[in-house]
Order: C-alpha cells, then structure tokens, then sequence
C-alpha cells in the first residue's frame, strides 16, 4: 500500500482511479471546488481525513473510512460503491451511502438527510443517526446499539435486524418486510403501516396510531405506553404489557394485553374477527 500524508487536493477527479493507497491526513477542500475526486478508486483507506468536495468516492470497491469527517459540502459522498467500512467517522452531509453493497459502520455518527438508500447488507454498530427518509428501499439491514432519530425511516425496506437501539421516527417501517426489532425503544407516530412479518420482542412502543393496515405483527413481551387506535385493519399476535390507550377495528390474530382502555368496532368496511384477551 501506498502512502499518501498531509495533502490537499481540490482539482476535479484528482485522484481518479486510484488504487492500493492509504490517504493519512489528507482534505479535499478548495476554491477550485472539483468534484469526483476519488471516483472508480480500488483499494483505498482514508485515516484523519476531511472531505468537503461532492461526489467524492463513486463506484469505489475497497474503502477503508477511519477517524474522517465529511462535511456539507460533500453531498452525496458514498454512490455506487461495495464493500465499505466507515469506523469513528462523521458525516455531516446530505444522500450519503446510495446503491451501496456490503457496508460496515461502526463507532460512527450521521447528521444527514436521505442516508442509505438502495443499498444491501448494511451493518451498523453502536453509532448515531440523524436525519429524515433513512434507508429507503435497503435491504439486509443489522442494527445494534444504535441511537436513531428522523421522519420516515425504514420505509419498503427488507429483511431488517435491530437490537438494543432507539428509535425516534414517524412514519417508520411503512410497507417493510421481514423485520425483527428486539431489547429496544421506539416511539413516534403511524409506527409500520402497510407492513407484513414484523416481529417486536421485548421492545418499549410509544405513540399515536400504530400497526394499521398491516399483516403478521407479533410482539413478544412488550411494553405500549400513549399508543391510541392501534391495529386497524390488521392482522397482530402476542402479548402487550402496559395501557393501550384504545384499539380499533382489530381485524385478525389474538392479543393478550395487561391493560386497553376502548376497543373501538365502528361501521367500517373491514373485518373485525380480531380476539382481544387480558393477561393473567
């Protein structure tokens, strides 16, 4: 591996294609504002670096990202690339990470708009996430320890793991798939609607309107606090702790609950042949 200290690089495409190189302290910043300049790289590590041009590192196969900050002026920094790991880094730009493959983040903070779409087998380790619209149409997701806040996450994404973290996002996990949700907290509003094969175990949820229009929900163990018309038109199993705060036209399974102030049947459309049970 080459080695690359202490430059500045600010030229459009200044270090196109380039290959089997470490980059220690370097920025890529400048009045001459050139984009691209990592693009089509192979094999890449960048230790200590700043990065502050757009489109920096497209259709890359090989990066190593450790101690780096990317800056606003760096949009949509990750496009195209596979096989990346990004460790004690900051991103602080918007569309970072889009149709990526085989992504490692660990140790790591995002304060970004529209991170992670399109991307598959993305793993994210005891690390901050901020920003609306994460991980739109990602597929292959592991969460764990992992402190997220934004509107609209997770939405039609596939195959989701998420331990011990917290979420706090409305309008999270719309029309997603195959999920499972374990030892953490998620509160916001609308929480997966139009979703199939979600499975929350041990979990903390709070907020208005949650799991409508929505199939094969199963909770194991969980806590609802200032949930209000949950489960309407859906299909749920499992058994709920705390005080739901009403249930409304529940279309199908069997819940145990400790506590529902109303179960609300009006004259809709839909079935209603859910079973509501009080915990022993």
């Amino acid at each position: 591996m080459k080695k690359v200290i202490n430059q500045n690089y600010e030229e459009e495409r200044s270090l196109y294609y380039l290959q089997d190189t470490i980059l220690d302290n370097c920025h890529f910043q400048g009045p001459l504002d050139g984009e691209s300049p990592l693009k089509e790289g192979r094999n890449i590590e960048l230790h200590y670096c700043l990065l502050n041009l757009r489109y920096p590192l497209w259709h890359d196969v090989g990066l190593k990202i450790f101690n780096t900050t990317f800056l606003d002026n760096s949009r949509a920094p990750l496009w195209y690339s596979r096989n990346i790991e990004i460790k004690n880094s900051n991103l602080n730009c918007i569309k970072p990470i889009r149709e990526c493959l085989n992504i490692l983040v660990e140790s790591s903070s995002f304060t970004s708009e529209e991170m992670i779409w399109k991307s598959c087998q993305i793993v994210i380790n005891d690390s901050t996430l901020s920003g609306d619209y994460a991980f739109l149409f990602s597929e292959s997701i592991k969460l764990n320890n992992v402190k997220f806040s934004g509107k609209y996450s997770f939405q039609y994404t596939k195959d989701v793991v998420i331990d011990n973290s917290e979420l706090l996002s409305k309008d999270t996990f719309w029309h997603a798939q195959d999920v499972v949700v374990k030892n953490s907290m998620i509160k916001g509003e609308y929480l997966a609607w139009y979703a199939s094969n979600i499975t929350f175990i041990n979990c903390y949820i709070s907020g208005t309107q949650p799991f409508c229009y929505s199939n094969n929900l199963k909770f194991i163990n969980c806590t609802f606090s200032n949930t209000d018309l949950c489960f309407e038109n859906s299909e749920a199993n499992g058994d709920i702790h705390g005080e739901i705060t009403s249930i409304k036209n529940f279309r199908q399974g069997t819940l145990y609950v400790e506590k529902v102030d109303e179960i609300i049947t009006d004259d809709s459309p839909y079935e209603k042949n859910g079973i509501i049970k009080m915990l022993d």
